[in-house]
């Protein structure tokens, strides 16, 4: 499956403590086993090496420096990497075994200067980190270095995905991944570096921070039809700051289905469906009212319902307290604006707005819809009286790429 396309800069120094390399991975273009895998099995190294100069006579000579996990190190996070610099050395190779032999698997960083394991590296566990590489002189170099893995903590934060394993879902669904605690502001950048979207075929993204507790990825465009995506938080004992440190690693494979994307102009009073990029159907629609206008933007679907009740009782505004029975229900902001059949204003469907924001469709029209939409298919309304606040729903798409970039806690490069 293909990568999609990272976005990555040089990490700051950060407390001692932390112990994360500057050569960690980048955010990419990257949901639910995820939400409570409690195994705290696999975690990372953060190392440097143990001291190893050239050995005795006729050995092998020395690599490098592995420069983090520290040489004897104790207490190292679960999630650490194993970061090196050579010495004269090229084509470097790392090879990760706890001390009862057990070969751990991981990658190369693209820079070539640090290895992330494939996982969790085990809690108080000493491990041996090798570093295999060819000299100037055409022979055999190597650095090792050996280190011990923290206790399991007892203050963790939970990683977890909105979307469930094999999902299919719209071309405007982003990947959103939440946290149990707040993520501070200086940890955002090394929580980020650990969460991969690989996306086949492969287009660009790139993480943007919601809150302190959800990030969301999306590709520059939608994603092309029947996209293939592999998503993957490599959380499992990162430090998030305050003493708390990642529960789990968590992945999720998912998939986008047909490109199903609804227009609705408020000028004509028509929502218009394409499918696969070719208009299927025009639907006549009824809009919010002057005195409940609904929002210009473009959203996506959240929540689907067959049948629900609307209940604004509650309303100060006692000229907006209604309780009525909906079909066909499908959420598209927080603050309860929906696509719904609403059979009692179809006379004015196409020709005046009269709903509370919403947008009324006919009962056919409104079953219709139901039957073809998933969530994350995008809808974008114009022309009304009010814009969409970006936070009310998932308004990803709602903000320009220069915008959404900049809620990314790593720099841009592309």
């Amino acid at each position: 499956m293909a990568a999609t396309r990272e976005h990555r800069r040089t990490p700051s120094r950060k407390a001692a403590w932390r112990a994360l390399s500057a050569a960690a991975l980048a955010a990419t273009l990257a949901l639910v086993t995820a939400c409570g895998d409690d195994s705290p099995s696999a975690s990372w190294s953060d190392g440097k090496k143990d001291g190893g100069g050239q050995q005795a006579d006729g050995g092998p000579k020395q690599a490098g420096t592995i420069t983090s996990p520290a040489a004897n190190a104790k207490d190292v996070p679960a999630s650490t990497e194993i970061a090196f610099t050579l010495d004269n050395a090229t084509n470097p190779t790392v090879e990760l075994k706890s001390a009862s032999g057990e070969t751990v698997k991981g990658a190369m960083s693209e820079d070539g200067k640090s290895w992330l394991p494939d996982g969790a590296l085990d809690y108080g566990t000493a491990y041996t980190a090798t570093i295999n590489a060819t000299g100037a002189d055409g022979k055999p170099a190597t650095t090792t270095s050996t280190f011990t893995t923290m206790a399991k903590p007892t203050k963790v934060v939970r990683v977890s995905s909105f979307l469930g394993e094999n999902q299919v879902v719209g071309v405007g669904m982003p990947v959103i991944v939440r946290f149990s605690r707040a993520v501070p502001q200086d940890f955002r950048d090394d929580v980020q570096r650990r969460l991969t979207v690989r996306s086949t075929p492969e287009q660009e993204g790139i993480w943007h921070w919601v809150s302190p507790t959800e990030v969301h990825f999306r590709p520059k465009t939608f994603w092309q039809s029947g996209t293939k995506i592999s998503y993957r938080m490599q959380t499992g004992g990162l430090p998030m700051g305050d003493g708390y440190y990642g529960r789990a690693d968590v992945s999720v494979d998912i998939k986008i289905g047909p490109s199903f994307v609804m227009t609705v102009d408020n000028k004509t009073k028509k929502m218009t469906v394409t499918k696969d990029g070719k208009v299927i159907k025009t639907i006549p629609v009824s809009l919010g009212k002057a005195s409940t206008p609904s929002a210009s933007g473009t959203m996506v679907i959240i929540e689907k319902q067959r049948k629900t009740v609307f209940d604004t009782m509650d309303d100060p505004n006692p000229a907006n307290r209604y309780r009525t029975p909906i079909d066909f229900a499908q959420r598209l902001t927080w603050s309860g604006q929906f696509i719904h059949a609403a059979p009692w204003s179809e006379g004015k469907q196409g020709r005046v707005n009269v709903s509370h924001g919403c947008v009324n469709v006919s009962e056919a029209m409104g079953a219709w819809l139901f039957g073809q939409t998933r969530i994350g298919d995008p809808i974008t309304v114009k022309n009304t009286e009010e814009k969409l606040e970006n936070g009310n729903g998932w308004t990803d798409w709602n903000m320009s790429w220069d915008q959404y970039v900049k809620g990314s806690a790593i720099p841009y490069n592309g």
